[in-house]
């Protein structure tokens, strides 16, 4: 049996998306700035598909961005806001994605800002009353906190802290990557001035995503050399990627409340299952708790075994299992998870990121519940 359990990652495309996506690949070819009727065709394709991507989040075609991903969207809103708005000062914590994190930590190795990092307690929760006091020091601020944190699925309270964020003039950027296509964002009513989203994590294809500028918060571009994305943006525009996103994103708000629905049902089961067959098992972070955490991320922390020591991964691949140790971006790396770290992890447990979507099964949690027994069966 193969089963996918790393959607966190990346996810399968619906096959409604690359049905849409078809025709810009095979008649629809036009370069979207050319003036002829083979451009036009493609330039009205994307402007509908702005259109669509606006609708659905509530906001206006003017303030959506098309970009290669969400790393892309991140850099531009970061590096571009704290240079159009003569900012000096960032806050952000020590579980945010590496897009993220790098991204603030270059700003500040030439200078440009000083790096406030807020503390995070052993669940993985933020001090939201030190961010407060942190943006009462700094007028002016960028704060960039993400909604839900890759690895251990916490959740932030994006109202909470964009109210703050006006209270104190602060420009307030979110990395929305794992939850857009999951939850509703209704940008009229969300305190927030730029937030991302990468399209395959909600079925769409790789190399799509976009940025959403609030319009009083105009940002200069990151990328120059044309003017595509009304001057944000240089270079041709990913077409396929684009029609891609759109359509995910469109599939996504049909039924999310289903697709929510079904996932809550195969993550409690799989907290459950594991609680039962598993002895010592734990959680990382606020993973486990059904209501407050993303509900596409488990994080799961395994007692001490010689057996699956550093091998868990390898374990469950060849058992058929695809899952992840952390954030699937730093895949390769010897230093293991900077999320886990900050949370005081014990480095003796092996921890395992399972990651689900609408398209996993009942009867893949079981199977992975079974061979995780199989391989903690020596020490329980």
């Amino acid at each position: 049996m193969k089963v996918y359990f790393d959607n966190a990652a990346t996810t399968a495309m619906d096959d409604r998306v690359i049905e849409a996506m078809l025709p810009f690949m095979k008649n629809h070819y036009g370069n979207p700035s050319s003036v002829h009727s083979h451009g036009r065709e493609v330039r009205s394709a994307i402007e509908k598909s702005r259109k669509k991507v606006a609708e659905l989040l509530n906001t206006t075609p003017a303030e959506i961005f098309f970009t290669s991903g969400g790393t892309e969207a991140d850099n531009t809103a970061l590096v571009c806001g704290i240079e159009t708005h003569g900012i000096k000062h960032a806050i952000t914590s020590p579980v945010e994605h590496h897009a993220v994190l790098h991204t603030l930590e270059v700003c500040e190795q030439k200078g440009h800002i000083q790096l406030s990092k807020l503390d995070v307690n052993e669940r993985g929760e933020l001090d939201l009353d030190q961010l407060e006091a942190l943006l009462k020091a700094n007028p002016n601020s960028l704060i960039s906190l993400m909604h839900a944190n890759n690895e251990i699925g916490n959740l932030n309270d994006l109202n909470k802290i964009g109210s703050l964020a006006r209270e104190y003039g602060a420009f307030f950027h979110s990395d929305t990557v794992q939850t857009m296509g999951h939850y509703v964002h209704d940008l009229k009513s969300l305190p927030i001035d730029a937030l991302v989203a990468g399209g395959h994590k909600f079925h769409g294809p790789k190399g799509s995503g976009f940025l959403y500028v609030r319009k009083d918060k105009k940002i200069h571009p990151f990328i120059h050399g044309g003017a595509q994305e009304r001057n944000m943006r240089g270079g041709t525009e990913n077409v396929i990627g684009i029609i891609g996103i759109a359509k995910a994103l469109e599939i996504a708000y049909e039924d999310m409340a289903g697709h929510e629905a079904h996932i809550k049902a195969l993550k409690k089961h799989f907290v459950e299952k594991l609680k039962a067959e598993i002895p010592g098992v734990e959680f990382n972070g606020m993973s486990a708790d059904l209501e407050n955490s993303l509900y596409t991320v488990l994080n799961v922390s395994l007692p001490p075994s010689e057996a699956n020591a550093g091998m868990l991964l390898f374990n469950l691949d060849l058992e058929g299992i695809s899952a992840s140790g952390g954030s699937a971006c730093s895949s390769g790396a010897t230093v293991g998870s900077h999320v886990l770290r900050a949370l005081n992890h014990n480095p003796e447990r092996d921890s395992v990121r399972f990651s689900f979507s609408r398209f996993n099964n009942i009867e893949e949690v079981d199977y992975t519940i079974g061979k995780l027994k199989e391989l903690y069966a020596v020490e329980v």
